[in-house]
C-alpha cells in the first residue's frame, strides 16, 4: 500500500500519520509496514536537540497505526466519523535501542486476538533487523458519542 491508500485506511494526517508505506498485508493475520524517519521530525525539535531520537510513545503509537490499518483491512472497513479505535493497552513495553534520523522502522504487528471489538496484537519494531520496540498491544473499538 502506497500512501493514498494509507490515507484511506486511517484517520491521521501530519504531523501525527506514522505509516509511509505498507510492505505486506494479510487480513487476518499480520501487517509489515514502515515509517521513514527524517531530521524534519516535529518531535526532533525538543526530543533532543542535542542527539535527536524519536520518543518510545511514538514507535508505539506507529506500531499501533499499522494495527489499525490491519484491522480496518480484516473487516474490510475504512475509518468513518461514527466510531474511533481507542489503544486500551500496552503489555511487556520493552525498548532496547533508539531510533534516530535516517532510520527506517519496520513495523511488524500480528494479530492475536479479537473479540467483541477488542483486538490484541504483537508487535514488533525494528531498524536493519535488530528490535528496538516491542510490546503486546490492545485497541477497542467504540462508538462517537
Amino acid at each position: 500500500m502506497e500512501i493514498k491508500e494509507i490515507l484511506e485506511h486511517l484517520p491521521h494526517r501530519y504531523p501525527f500519520l506514522l505509516v509511509d508505506r505498507v510492505v505486506e498485508c494479510i487480513p487476518g493475520e499480520r501487517i509489515h509496514a514502515y515509517k521513514n524517519v527524517s531530521i524534519n521530525e516535529p518531535f526532533f525539535v525538543g526530543h533532543f536537540p542535542h542527539h535527536p531520537v524519536m520518543p518510545g510513545v511514538l514507535i508505539m503509537e506507529a506500531l499501533a497505526q499499522a494495527a489499525g490499518i490491519l484491522s480496518f483491512k480484516t473487516m474490510g472497513s475504512k475509518p468513518d466519523n461514527n466510531s474511533v479505535f481507542y489503544f486500551v493497552g500496552i503489555d511487556g513495553a520493552r525498548f532496547k535501542k533508539p531510533v534516530s534520523a535516517g532510520d527506517r522502522v519496520d513495523l511488524h504487528v500480528e494479530i492475536v486476538r479479537q473479540m467483541r471489538g477488542i483486538w490484541k496484537y504483537r508487535a514488533v519494531a525494528k531498524v536493519d533487523a535488530q528490535v528496538v520496540a516491542e510490546a503486546e498491544l490492545m485497541c477497542a473499538q467504540r462508538d462517537v458519542v
